[in-house]
């Protein structure tokens, strides 16, 4: 069994970690009743038995003693982390994996790339290395972090290429919530951009996720409930509800129930790692399978079913109408329609009592509407684990490697320009030491080399796919 840590950065990083942390734990106490430290929960987890002074308290086998997550909690601000410690999961982190500062980044990548990055190098690399020293055999980092703010950008950033140094052979898995063009932050087009080039050289995989796109989710439910359909209720205690427990106000985002929406993606994607199953993918392959191309590693990912995540009550769905689902924009988390893109290879990965049966009939009832490139046609890799999601049936989360990412960047590097052009607010990252005008024209000029990359993919879509001879074998 392979392990993982969890890097959550910034605000939102941190607190989209919380919700995935909460979530686990509720799934491994549905299917672990007897309360033994087992494989499934070693992928993420330590049992450490606190009566031991220092570090030498890990359990390898038998009773849950003290579960600690693997995780290095990093925020620029102490609020968000100081919530975490006071909150009900204070005892899953360990005290000693944290960096906080009291100055927080201003929202400027500069400030959290340039001078907290190379002020807390040194900790941030020892933290790391003490999370690796506790796994068997370490596979992949993730990192969660937003692309909006200082130091979800900045750091968050920053930390990919520590990473890279530390640990080349280790795979880097990203989730960058990307701002919307109504982000109150103003920088926040310079910091997306200037970590974008990061992430190019950095990341072996992103998933990119849109703020617009959870909130829009989250409007949808709000429109389900309040239209009172047969068997549309919210939950007592919901994160669709308010603690008065009337449906939050429509120009409030909701930001706990669009940070559950992620943290459940995560919770699907680490399926595999945590839990049995027939045909479980491990998250190497997934890069590996997805990625043909070194630059293009952006992943579009998909839902379904999406309501559960709000703590809404809706009958399940069919599971035949759950693939279909998972291919629909309205399901994606990222405003984008892969239907009409070139896909490059896709993965699905089912939770549940699920048959490859299933599986394959659907990919050959799919594949006729999806357009694949010429020399990938089979591009479809599948993954089954047979513990669904806490109170659901089955699940299933799609990840694309499409061309539709690209009027995402495209708007991206637009909303740049106009800051740019007139060069606004850029006195404010020029005054951070190390930091020169370059930098902004070569992380431009990388956001538009990628976006040039799937140009040419997508010239290719409308060429006759070429009868490619095959071997003739003399019986």
């Amino acid at each position: 069994m392979t392990q993982s840590v969890v890097v959550q950065v910034g605000q939102c990083g941190n607190q989209i970690g919380c919700c995935f942390w909460d979530l686990a734990l509720r799934e491994h106490a549905a299917v672990n009743q007897k309360g033994i430290y087992d494989e499934a929960l070693s992928s993420f987890f330590r049992n450490v038995d606190t009566r031991v002074v220092g570090d030498g308290g890990d359990i390898s086998k038998g009773k849950i003693c003290s579960l600690k997550a693997r995780a290095v909690l990093i925020d620029m601000e102490e609020g968000v982390v100081n919530e975490i410690l006071q909150g009900p999961l204070r005892d899953v982190f360990d005290s000693r994996q944290l960096i906080t500062d009291i100055s927080g980044s201003g929202n400027n990548w500069a400030v959290g790339h340039k001078v907290f990055g190379s002020l807390y190098r040194e900790q941030i690399t020892e933290k790391l290395r003490k999370s690796a020293e506790h796994c068997d055999c370490l596979q992949c980092f993730f990192i969660i972090h937003s692309m909006g703010g200082g130091t979800g950008s900045g750091f968050g950033t920053f930390l990919l290429k520590v990473l890279e140094d530390e640990f080349p052979e280790v795979y880097r898995f990203v989730t960058s919530v990307y701002p919307s063009s109504e982000d109150d932050v103003i920088t926040s087009p310079y910091n997306s951009v200037l970590a974008m080039k990061e992430l190019n050289e950095h990341a072996d995989c992103v998933l990119p996720i849109d703020n617009q796109s959870l909130f829009d989710i989250i409007s949808k439910i709000d429109l389900m409930v309040n239209s009172g359909k047969l068997g549309t209720t919210v939950k007592p205690k919901s994160l669709v509800t308010s603690s008065a427990g009337a449906l939050k106000k429509r120009h409030k985002k909701p930001f706990d129930a669009m940070n559950n929406i992620v943290a459940n993606l995560l919770l699907n994607l680490t399926s595999s790692a945590r839990f049995e199953g027939s045909l479980n993918m491990d998250l190497n392959e997934i890069s590996m399978n997805l990625v043909p191309f070194p630059q293009l590693h952006y992943l579009v990912s998909s839902l379904t079913p999406l309501y559960t995540l709000a703590d809404v009550n809706i009958p399940p769905r069919r599971l035949d109408q759950m693939f279909s689902d998972a291919f629909s924009k309205d399901h994606q988390l990222i405003r984008a329609d892969p239907k009409h893109s070139l896909y490059l290879a896709c993965a699905l990965m089912v939770r549940g009592n699920v048959q490859i049966s299933d599986l394959r009939r659907n990919i050959e009832r799919l594949k006729p509407s999806l357009q694949f490139v010429s020399w990938n046609q089979e591009g479809w890799k599948t993954s089954l684990c047979s513990v669904p999601p806490v109170g659901h049936s089955h699940s299933l989360l799609a990840l694309a490697n499409n061309t539709c990412v690209k009027p995402t960047f495209m708007e991206l590097r637009e909303r740049f320009m106009r800051l740019y052009k007139k060069k606004a607010h850029l006195h404010h990252y020029l005054q951070v030491e190390g930091m020169e005008e370059s930098c902004f024209t070569e992380a431009v000029a990388s956001l538009s080399a990628l976006i040039q990359e799937y140009n040419q993919l997508d010239a290719t879509k409308s060429m006759p796919m070429p009868d490619l001879p095959r071997l003739s074998v003399a019986v």
